[in-house]
């Protein structure tokens, strides 16, 4: 009776022992090699690096609260834009909280002198909090405060605006956006030429 129980017994060990090791180690290993070699930048985190030093990732926004940048989405991961606590506010388009939480950002705008109808990722927090991207309106609303605050055209601002924009992959896929730390680097780039 023992001999049946591990000759019973033998093959369901082997193939968990088998599938196992391809699940859990051969194709994971394959895919994170194959990722290595077609798509290093994003495998690795798409971290923008300048001068030997990471300063952010292009998939993970940062808080830019000066009147010389422009400011992402609101955050509600954490206590701001903290990776390691991502998450919406969960909060009920009915919730008061969420009414006020809104109303607060737009008379917040209206301070920064923004006016008419403002775009809704200007004033709403995204399901990660982490969001990278505003829309093209939503940057586009924000380039006169920096203008001012940069005492730049805000021709160019809109200029480089256009230029940042990505538009939906194969004219189907996604919408139109514009990173916002990839932008602000860029406006800092074009400050520093511009002050030479």
């Amino acid at each position: 009776m023992l001999t049946e129980i591990r000759t019973a017994i033998r093959p369901a060990v082997v193939i968990l022992l088998l599938l196992a090791g391809i699940t859990g180690l051969a194709y994971p290993a394959l895919i994170a090699g194959l990722g290595q070699v077609a798509f290093p930048v994003q495998a690795n985190g798409s971290l923008i690096v300048a001068n030997g030093t990471v300063v952010g990732s292009e998939l993970i926004a940062q808080g830019f609260v000066g009147a010389r940048y422009f400011h992402p989405r609101a955050s509600a991961a954490g206590k701001g834009y903290d990776a390691s606590a991502s998450g919406a506010t969960n909060l009920a388009p009915g919730s008061k909280d969420l009414r006020d939480a809104i109303a607060n950002r737009v008379a917040e705008a209206r301070v920064q002198g923004m006016a008419g109808p403002l775009p809704a990722d200007l004033v709403t927090t995204s399901a990660s909090g982490l969001d990278p991207d505003l829309s093209p309106e939503a940057a586009f609303s924000q380039v006169g405060r920096i203008a001012k605050a940069r005492n730049m055209p805000a021709t160019e601002l809109h200029r480089q605006v256009e230029h940042a924009i990505a538009f939906p992959a194969l004219g189907l896929i996604g919408d139109a956006h514009v990173n916002v730390l990839m932008l602000n680097r860029q406006i800092d780039g074009l400050s520093a030429k511009t002050s030479k």
